[in-house]
């Protein structure tokens, strides 16, 4: 069950949510009670998988060689 950062359009104000895998719809906004949330991109929701290159981008991890 992911946490969710949203923005309401309405009152603009930010909250975020747990978001239940069987849940649809984006929530409502729990300041202003209305329906119209933009889903925010946190900096915990990226999480990219490799080791960094100096050029900006992510190399695939090396693999260790299995011990005998």
């Amino acid at each position: 069950m992911p946490l969710y950062e949203y923005k309401c359009r309405h009152c603009q104000s930010e909250f975020e949510c747990l978001v239940l895998s069987s849940q649809e719809n984006d929530p409502e906004c729990p300041c202003c009670h209305k329906k119209g949330v933009d889903k925010l991109i946190s900096a915990g929701s990226f999480r990219p998988h490799g080791i960094p290159t100096g050029a900006g981008g992510f190399s695939p991890p090396a693999c260790a060689p299995k011990g005998g």
